[in-house]
């Protein structure tokens, strides 16, 4: 057997595979190596990339009442993500989207992957509901909140349902989408949780149709609770647009569980 034949044939041993191509690079790819490439290059350049897109984002949004630039940079930052962690994404169903319509967007999470790969796949306007953690981080904060997204208080039961009704007022007066995860946050295990019916909420509260993101491979690409990035393939499937039209919120549990089942179906096909 050659060197490449054991290569492609799998684990061989506790240094197997130490490098993999990706992209035409040779990265590091056996677990402590890939740990020290994440923490000593990755990380270093995610850092420099959130400072100086969240920064230009900052200043035009003095500027810019439309949020354009903000929404540009944020896609650069992520697919300059997408780039350092050599993850290749494949979308599937774009064609499902008018990009001049709003929309409430529902994804699966199962990775901190997962914004960046939709922030860099889906072509329209959109802010998303983040934990608030995520506006406390520096630069990245600042640009969460100067840009118009929304942060969600979990600990307040009644300060959500306001934060979701902001949501889809967002949607009515600036005619963009929202991006939501329902399960809540990042799943462990990586299996599909139970939905929560904020986006149910927010999409019939706004009278836009919701339309189901189903993403594969991102976990693999950094799991839950790693510091390490692997190079990898993600897929991000985009489902048919569900209509909100006619629908009241005594319909949010009923259209939560259509979602979450076209997730579901989708994943499992994928």
């Amino acid at each position: 057997m050659t060197s490449l034949d054991r290569r492609r044939a799998g684990p061989t041993g506790p240094g197997y595979r130490l490098e993999r191509e990706s992209h035409g690079v040779r990265t590091p790819y056996n677990r402590p190596m890939a740990l020290v490439w994440s923490l000593l290059v990755v990380g270093p350049l995610i850092i420099l990339s959130t400072m100086l897109c969240a920064t230009v984002s900052v200043l035009f949004t003095f500027i810019d009442a439309q949020g354009k630039v903000p929404m540009a940079m944020a896609r650069g930052w992520a697919r300059s993500i997408l780039v350092f962690a050599f993850a290749r994404v494949k979308v599937q169903g774009l064609e499902k989207i008018d990009t001049g319509a709003s929309y409430v967007f529902a994804a699966n999470h199962a990775s901190y992957m997962d914004t960046p790969v939709v922030l860099s796949s889906i072509p329209v306007q959109f802010r998303f509901l983040a934990k608030r953690g995520l506006f406390q981080i520096p630069f990245l904060g600042t640009h969460l909140a100067r840009a118009g997204h929304i942060p969600v208080p979990r600990e307040n039961p009644r300060a959500a349902v306001k934060t979701l009704t902001r949501a889809a007022e967002t949607i009515r007066e600036h005619r963009v989408s929202i991006l939501i995860f329902p399960e809540g946050g990042r799943t462990e295990d990586g299996q599909l949780q139970p939905f929560k019916e904020g986006g149910a909420y927010i999409a019939i509260k706004a009278g836009v149709p919701i339309v189901p993101i189903a993403l594969t491979g991102t976990r693999e690409v950094l799991a839950f609770g790693s510091a390490s990035f692997r190079p990898g393939r993600i897929r991000l499937m985009v489902g048919d647009p569900i209509p909100t039209t006619g629908l009241t919120m005594r319909d949010r549990e009923a259209l939560t569980a259509r979602v979450r089942d076209e997730i579901a179906r989708m994943l499992q096909d994928g």
